[in-house]
């Protein structure tokens, strides 16, 4: 399920993951490295809501 940035809006999509920063496609965000955080605002992973 996607998640959304609560800040910026930023969709963080398990299917497309992150390359950018270093997460492979197919990782679900409950799988992120808790140091992660939006690529677009710098929100922590708490920042994030359901789509």
């Amino acid at each position: 399920m996607a998640k959304v940035c609560d800040i910026c809006g930023y969709v963080y999509d398990p299917e497309a993951g992150d390359p950018d920063n270093g997460i492979a496609p197919g990782t679900a965000f409950e799988d992120l490295p808790k140091d992660w955080v939006c690529p677009t605002c710098g929100a922590d992973l708490d920042m994030f809501v359901d789509e």
